[in-house]
């Protein structure tokens, strides 16, 4: 695609579905004036059993800064009445960083100058096997956007492999068509996670100068396919930080909400990613979105959706990610690499992003001990 290409406009072979969730939270968002909320509404939002949409607008208003113990201790207790003291772990494992987007944001930009590479089917598996040894049993696989270099089969023949050591493989790759999911359902991935990056149309125009990746719906509606493929569950988020944060945390929100009510046997998180600085770009600084903005995101989507999982990365410092286990997250990753395999191998491309918490699969799991909580590596079992 070119620069000059309307990024609202579906591309040849990108498959469009009959459905208004778009123009639901885009009708909200565009009416969300997060400026107008005051200390009385947010507490009134705190009074509910269940937010309704103006209640969500209060709890991630600036408003809400001065209430984040309340936020906190009741979202505990919602993360407690739905998920016990269970933090499930699992970790990344990048097979290929080829990419065909120009974003002006991320690491994987074709026209950064990275050291690309790709996993055989042999060092993939390889792979699996060295993070199969510390105990994890839940894995996500991750692709640069490219379907030339790392095509669905590709993928497919990944997610093969790592269905033979793992209980749980969700993938994080490039949006695909519904019988493309169902393809990669089929050969046993059960989780898909894709970030819209952002919910404003004209910053994400800015920011996604070329590649497939510029179509601004075909990449909001990915979720929705990967559910008609037969998806067991999907993940929501935001890049924090490239527009505004609370606008996007807002839309983010009511995307997953009215997908959760559109197909409701479908599992739901979120992720909560701000930018980092990588190779080429050290200018980009999660701290433009400061940890006390990051939690109180975590404590709405709590908030809002009790019963969905949220998953806290390595992009946050250890002590911030320690923090909000159980009162927030349920999810955190551990023993992870960015760049192109590395767990049995030198790493044979560069990383996306620089993490923030290296800590290893052990060191996690004794830290979630030491907080009274329960490290769970699966909560399904394949048959």
């Amino acid at each position: 695609m070119k620069e000059r290409d309307n990024h609202m406009a579906y591309a040849d072979g990108m498959e469009a579905i009959e459905s208004a969730v778009l123009e639901k939270v885009g009708a909200l968002l565009a009416g969300y004036d997060y400026r107008r909320y005051t200390g009385d509404d947010v507490k009134r939002a705190l009074r509910q059993e269940r937010l309704a949409v103006e209640d969500y607008g209060a709890i991630l208003s600036p408003a809400a800064a001065d209430f984040l113990e309340e936020m906190a201790a009741k979202a505990t207790a919602e993360t407690r009445k739905h998920f016990g003291n269970a933090v499930q772990l699992f970790t990344p494992l990048y097979i290929a960083n080829y990419c065909e987007n120009e974003c002006v944001y991320c690491g994987f930009n074709c026209r950064n100058r990275i050291h690309r590479g790709k996993l055989s089917p042999a060092e993939i598996e390889e792979e699996l096997k060295a993070i199969a040894a510390s105990g994890l049993r839940e894995i996500l696989l991750l692709t640069g956007e490219s379907r030339r270099q790392s095509g669905v089969e590709y993928i497919g023949e990944a997610v093969k492999l790592a269905a033979k050591y793992f209980a749980t493989v969700s993938i994080e790759i490039y949006p695909l068509n519904t019988d493309e999911y169902a393809y990669l359902h089929a050969c046993g991935a059960d989780y898909v996670c894709v970030y819209q990056e952002t919910y404003d149309p004209d910053k994400y125009e800015q920011v996604h100068r070329r590649g497939p990746k510029r179509v601004f719906p075909y990449r909001f509606y990915a979720q929705e396919r990967a559910l008609r493929g037969g998806m067991r569950g999907v993940a929501f988020g935001a890049l924090l930080g490239l527009g505004d944060f609370r606008k996007d945390a807002f839309a983010v929100g009511l995307h997953a909400f009215f997908l959760q009510q559109k197909y409701p046997p479908a599992e739901i998180s979120f992720s909560v990613p701000r930018l980092r600085p990588y190779i080429n770009n050290a200018a980009n600084n999660a701290n433009d979105v400061h940890e006390r903005q990051l939690l109180q995101v975590m404590l709405a989507f709590r908030l809002l959706m009790p019963f969905a999982g949220i998953t806290i990365s390595t992009r946050e410092r250890a002590g911030f990610r320690d923090h909000v286990i159980g009162m927030a997250a349920t999810k955190i990753s551990a023993g992870v690499c960015v760049g192109v395999g590395g767990h049995k191998a030198a790493e044979k491309g560069d990383e996306q992003f620089e993490i923030a918490d290296p800590r290893s699969v052990a060191e996690v799991h004794r830290m979630i001990l030491s907080r009274g909580l329960q490290p769970v590596y699966t909560d399904y079992v394949r048959v």
